[in-house]
């Protein structure tokens, strides 16, 4: 893929569950999919991810290469009850994924092919390129925004 491909695919991953996510009604975040998360925890668990995202690339691209990418546990994110992933309202959430999605895009559009091949040691999974965090990252949110939408259609 292209750099600027890449930009356009993270726009658009951004923009889809950007809408999907504001457009659940409060009455369904609480409504989980089949053997998996609520609305609401999708929503609090992206907004998270994505800001371990915007460090890890900043890191990647500032750091010497092989420094450390720190992996976390998603699933004890989500189940830890100061964190709120049950409880807590999504609005904040919704604005940090707005805001690093929107300052990471820029930084996309600011990538010179010699950065794609910048690494970072991840300590989940090893050798992390800049490349590795494109093809991770620029998906993530419309792989969660199906889940969304499997949570917010209830049982079939």
């Amino acid at each position: 893929m292209e750099l600027t491909e890449y930009a356009d695919a993270y726009a658009a991953a951004t923009e889809l569950f950007d809408r999907l996510a504001s457009d659940v009604p409060d009455a369904l975040l609480d409504q989980h999919e089949p053997d998996g998360w609520s609305a609401r925890q999708v929503i609090h668990h992206v907004a998270d991810s994505e800001a371990q995202s915007y460090a890890r690339l900043r890191r990647l691209l500032a750091e010497p290469s092989g420094s450390v990418i720190q992996g976390y546990d998603e699933a004890a994110w989500a189940t830890c009850p100061t964190l709120g992933y049950e409880t807590l309202p999504v609005e904040n959430s919704l604005t940090v994924f707005r805001a690093v999605r929107a300052s990471s895009l820029d930084i996309i559009r600011r990538l010179t092919a010699g950065d794609l091949d910048r690494v970072g040691q991840h300590t989940e999974s090893g050798a992390y390129s800049v490349r590795t965090w494109l093809d991770t990252y620029v998906g993530h949110p419309a792989e969660h925004a199906s889940q969304l939408q499997r949570a917010t259609e209830g049982p079939a």
